[in-house]
């Protein structure tokens, strides 16, 4: 018997069902417009552009404009590439501009779908960010589709790693611009720590496509972007401990891979404990428990997690001496992503890697806050129905499916469950050879690097022709997915999540398209598809008489959401193929969630040695592990926003405080405002409203109004006059402190002022945010133990940086006041020292007059120098190493503390940028 819910869903169809319904007009006004805009020249397509912009700006609503958008779009697609949209592609772009997900299969286009709404919302004149999983996807993407909105009129930019500061400026003010995640996100927080708004890159964040949407704004979800700066060096105590750690015997310390964590036990303690008195690195009569060993403890756990939970060529590899993380959701490597709390660094010592400097935290945000900084946010993937209450909680977008163009042919086979490892690999490659004997090509997906290296020598001791993709071949990953489908081709691949590249039966045309028109740009885009389409018809059939794709995968993840992508792969625009897993109970998913009932029960039914077991119910109880893990990382993705969203209003108010003043021309009044909130606070502090005189401290006031404010007035004075209370001192104290500022605007003159007062106010901010993000660092890992005093951890920490964050706003009054009352301009006999030492200086150089950099110009008599300090020798000029860019510390290198500045500065690196401030 039916219920109500699935009656009404028979009558009405499912919600989702409605929303493609509510769709179907708007596709068929698009295509009731295409005889009209086919008629079009080249030149009217780009009017007709003009003239909806003119429109969108004039006040239009970009929903009104949606039919003819996307019917020029479509028009200027189809002559630029030769493809034209089908009606569900349409719908797809029409649901990314309502700001939803749109789920569409693997092979059904989604590049191109993202042209439709990024045209239509770039009409606006406030730009588009198309954000995509990698760097190569981007740069392809942008170099393909910048031919349909050239076509139409518009500017297409890519911004990437290492991107020369000019460029990446022209490429953000660009109507659509490709990015990465990674990038989008760390040009945003490298835009808030310069000191000038013409050096900012990024203008605004009005509209996001998020390409490979579960990959990026989930999976990716759970580590935060972060900018750091090199702290002290520690390497000698890293290869101290790392020396004791495989001492340790299971005893020692206990491991549960559940949760990925490891501790030590009481012996580990007791043995550490020995061992590192003995090593020295413990002074005699302390423990670990005491409050100073606080950072040995931190090492040696930092040590143990390095040793027992990360596993070479699975969690990182060591490329050019240099340990490498590895992306667990797409198997690419990370290049110059580093583990923080000193993790890394015990992973090189691990490894006898070069121990680079620990970082000090800069500045930082979330994925999920940067995201949320867009006006609108949409999204594309071939699975994100699993994620759809996650979408919506955290980013308020909805899902909806996309209906395929054609018809899914895929054969989903049950998976095979296996006693060992061992059986399931021979029987894997059974399966391999007998689809590769009849020409099907296969696509094999392994879950790390090590497991593909071993299926890979399997493969070759049984004569079997393959290709590998893995972290080592990130360079070759597009052709070779683009040869996947040839027949009898056999691909291994780690993960294949957002690979960007279409596997077609029988060859990529389209990706030979676009590498045969990379090499000959004036090539016919039209002329040469037919003819390489021609030549892959033959390997088509023969694919198709084969069955098509067949995907194997080795393994289950750990989300379901990275097998059906994995899937996904096969039976792309109505092919046919199959997928089938092979599985062992010695797999990480099944060892560690409880195949000791299931080991039983095969043991019972008395299975010989390679034999699988295949039936349903063994699917349903893996869904159910599955499940687990991904409850459990959406809590921890929780978690991790929850204490985020803390920091991210504190985030906030410093970034706008920071845009304030870039752009205010006069900050006088800002500087005056908080030096009259300083004065206050010292007569408060002092001189005690309703307090008798006899209580008043006027000599500590005395000495701290000197110390604050430079002025050197009678202060004890001025409080034995008849009638002063502390209303009068705080009015005459700023009279005094006025007069005195004044006098220093008028010898430095007004405009050196106001850009001394500017540079002062963002670099305290700077330091003093960097200081507070440490702090709070240090609160988080603190924070958690609160819980066992029955105390809300995230309510504690709230709290405490709620009380931390005011701290940093009086210590920044206080800091910027001090420092404007200590600058004064040089004296003449200052500048005459100055000069003799760049010229003493310059001398050493003893370069050629054709090499040397010219000896900077003496400075003019108005530049500031801190009060009671000489002028202190400036380093000899050199050129900076190539690439440096100032405010980006991923360009720096990795000086050591003693280096040259890579800056070009000739002082020491830890004298210049890399100076903890």
């Amino acid at each position: 018997m039916l219920g109500i819910g699935n009656v009404a869903k028979k009558v009405f169809g499912t919600a989702n069902d409605r929303k493609i319904k509510a769709t179907r007009p708007l596709v068929e006004k698009i295509n009731s417009l295409e005889p009209e805009f086919e008629k079009l020249s080249d030149e009217q397509l780009k009017d007709k552009t003009e003239e909806l912009a003119k429109r969108a700006m004039g006040g239009e609503s970009l929903d009104a404009l949606l039919p003819e958008a996307f019917a020029n779009c479509r028009e200027g697609a189809r002559r630029a590439l030769g493809l034209r949209a089908f009606d569900v592609q349409l719908m797809g772009g029409i649901f990314l501009h309502q700001g939803n997900i749109s789920e569409m299969k693997t092979g059904e286009g989604k590049t191109l779908v993202a042209t439709f709404p990024a045209y239509l919302n770039a009409l606006t004149g406030k730009g588009v960010h198309i954000v995509t999983v990698n760097d190569y996807l981007a740069k392809r993407d942008a170099e393909w589709m910048s031919k349909v909105y050239g076509m139409l009129g518009l500017t297409t930019g890519v911004v990437y790693p290492q991107q020369p500061e000019a460029e990446k400026k022209e490429a953000y003010k660009a109507d659509i611009t490709y990015a990465t995640n990674n990038e989008l996100g760390f040009d945003y927080l490298r835009d808030n720590m310069k000191s000038e708004l013409d050096q900012m890159s990024q203008r605004g964040h009005n509209f996001a496509i998020v390409d490979e949407v579960d990959s990026i704004l989930i999976d990716e979800a759970r580590t935060p972007l972060i900018i750091s700066g090199p702290s002290q060096d520690r390497s000698d105590l890293y290869l101290s401990i790392d020396k004791i750690i495989p001492e340790l015997t299971e005893e020692h310390y206990e491991l549960d891979e559940k949760t990925r964590n490891v501790t030590y036990t009481d012996e580990g303690n007791e043995f550490l404990e020995r061992r590192m008195m003995s090593a020295g690195l413990l002074p005699e009569g302390q423990t670990l428990y005491d409050p100073e060993s606080t950072t040995l403890v931190h090492h040696v756990n930092q040590g143990l997690r390095a040793h027992k939970l990360f596993v070479k060529d699975k969690d990182y590899i060591v490329r050019d001496g240099n340990v490498v993380l590895i992306d667990e959701f797409t198997g690419r490597m990370m290049v110059g992503r580093r583990l923080s709390d000193g993790l890394h660094q015990a992973i090189e010592a691990k490894e006898g890697a070069k121990i680079q400097p620990e970082n000090i935290t800069m500045a930082s945000v979330t994925f999920q806050n940067y995201f949320r900084l867009y006006d609108k946010l949409a999204g594309m993937t071939g699975t994100a129905l699993t994620e759809a209450e996650e979408f919506m909680s955290i980013y308020g977008l909805g899902v909806v499916e996309v209906p395929t163009n054609k018809p899914i042919a895929r054969q989903d086979e049950d998976d095979q469950v296996y006693r060992t490892a061992k059986e399931k690999f021979d029987g894997i490659v059974d399966a391999i050879r007998t689809a590769h004997q009849k020409g099907q090509p296969i696509l094999v997906g392994t879950t790390s690097i090590e497991k593909s290296e071993v299926l890979s020598q399997l493969l070759t001791q049984a004569g079997i022709e393959h290709n590998v993709l893995n972290a080592r071949q990130h360079e070759q990953e597009a052709q070779i997915v683009a040869e996947a489908g040839k027949p009898g081709a056999v691909t291994i691949a780690t993960n294949m999540a957002g690979r960007g590249t279409d596997i077609q039966l029988g060859g990529n045309v389209e990706m030979k398209v676009f590498q045969a028109l990379s090499e000959n740009p004036e090539a016919e885009p039209e002329e040469l598809r037919a003819k390489l389409a021609a030549e892959t018809d033959a390997d088509k059939k023969k694919v198709l008489e084969a069955g098509g794709l067949y995907v194997l995968a080795t393994e289950r993840h750990e989300s379901r959401r990275i097998d059906n992508q994995l899937r996904g792969r096969s039976g792309r625009q109505g092919d046919p193929g199959r997928s089938s897993f092979f599985l062992s109970l010695e797999d990480d998913l099944m060892r560690i969630f409880g195949s000791d009932r299931l080991d039983n029960v095969l043991g019972k039914l008395g299975m010989k040695e390679g034999e699988a077991i295949v039936h349903p119910w063994v699917n349903k109880s893996l869904e159910r592990a599955q499940a687990k893990v991904e409850g459990r990382n959406f809590d921890i993705r929780k978690q991790l926003l929850k204490f985020d969203d803390v920091m991210n209003d504190q985030r906030k108010v410093i970034f706008a405080q920071r845009r304030e003043i870039m752009e205010a021309k006069d900050l006088s009044e800002i500087a005056r405002d908080m030096r009259y909130q300083v004065i206050e606070d010292l007569v408060a502090q002092h001189m005690p409203p309703r307090s008798y005189a006899d209580q008043w401290e006027t000599e500590a006031l005395y000495a701290d109004v000197i110390k604050y404010l430079g002025v050197d007035v009678p202060v004890m004075k001025k409080a034995d006059e008849d009638g002063v209370d502390d209303e009068v001192m705080r009015e005459w104290l700023e009279e005094e402190s006025d007069k005195y500022m004044a006098e220093k605007a008028e010898a430095f003159g007004a405009e050196t002022m106001r850009n001394i007062e500017k540079q002062i106010l963002l670099q305290t901010i700077d330091t003093k945010w960097r200081e507070h993000l440490l702090t709070l660092e240090h609160l988080r890992s603190v924070v958690g133990f609160r819980g066992y005093a029955q105390r809300d951890p995230l309510n504690e920490y709230k709290t405490e940086s709620f009380q931390l964050f005011e701290t940093l706003l009086d210590s920044l009054r206080v800091e910027v006041t001090q420092k404007l009352s200590q600058i004064r301009p040089m004296t003449e006999e200052e500048q005459k020292q100055l000069m003799q030492q760049l010229m003493t200086q310059q001398k050493k150089l003893q370069q050629p007059a054709d090499e040397a950099t010219p000896a900077a110009a003496a400075p003019a008599a108005a530049a500031p120098v801190p009060a009671g300090a000489g002028a202190e020798a400036p380093a000899p000029q050199a050129e900076p190493q190539e690439g440096f860019v100032e405010d980006d510390p991923t360009t720096w290198g990795n000086p050591g503390r003693n280096d040259l500045c890579p800056c070009g500065s000739g002082k020491k690196f830890k004298h210049c940028h890399g100076k903890l401030t």
